[in-house]
């Protein structure tokens, strides 16, 4: 068997900066997530105020939101328990006026 353990309350996040610039109101985890292929998970924190700066996804991006509440461009309103999909193409961006944690998924179709 081969298993891997994250323990999240005491694993420091790091700065985040998955698209560009680092933003100081948000920071991550990354578990299994790779930056050179774009594919994995991670946990996301968003300090209240926080938005992400609007970016494509060229393979799916899922997430459950674990605490708080996002707000996505298009006014839709995430809460604890949501589990979140979007297909590959999407534009978007998101914002937190509470603050959130989530669980982010992202990955490709095997070719």
């Amino acid at each position: 068997m081969s298993r891997s353990i994250t323990p999240i309350a005491t694993t420091p996040f790091q700065q985040y900066d998955l698209e560009g610039p680092v933003q100081p109101e948000m920071s991550w985890l990354p578990i299994t997530f790779r930056k050179d292929t774009g594919v994995g998970s991670y946990l996301m924190r968003m300090q209240p105020g926080a938005e992400t700066i609007a970016h494509d996804h060229p393979g799916y991006e899922e997430f459950v939101v674990l605490e708080g509440e996002l707000i996505d461009s298009d006014g839709a309103v995430f809460k604890p328990g949501d589990f979140v999909s979007f297909a590959p193409g999407t534009r978007h961006s998101s914002r937190t006026e509470t603050g959130c944690v989530l669980a982010v998924f992202e990955w490709r179709d095997r070719p």
